[in-house]
């Protein structure tokens, strides 16, 4: 699905995004406290109110796919990097709250 010009995945599509090997990127854009209670082996975490002073960190030529913990944070992001060049840019709709749910029941669920 295509959310305000941001492709929207659901978790089972970004795991096997990652699990390709192929150098996408898991970015967490969730705060420090939310990453203690729940996190996703190998994202690369980086709050959303910190996302711009660190693009250099983020490739420009490998997927992204953007979670947080329900999906409306990541789609901002997510609208910003599109804004700032990057192309292959993706929303994990339903954010951890969905991965925990449908890809890996291990991942705690938090309000």
């Amino acid at each position: 699905m295509n959310r305000f010009g941001v492709e929207e995945i659901v978790p089972a599509e970004a795991k096997a995004k990652f699990d390709r090997k192929d150098g996408t990127m898991l970015l967490d854009v969730r705060e420090h406290d939310e990453v203690a209670m729940a996190h996703i082996e190998g994202a690369k975490h980086i709050p959303m109110n910190e996302v711009g002073s660190h693009l250099s960190e983020l490739p420009k030529d490998k997927d992204i796919v953007v979670f947080c913990h329900g999906g409306g944070r990541s789609l901002m992001v997510a609208l910003q990097l599109k804004k700032r060049g990057f192309e292959r840019v993706f929303n994990m709709a339903g954010g951890i709250d969905g991965w925990s749910q449908t890809v890996d029941p291990n991942v705690p669920q938090y309000d």
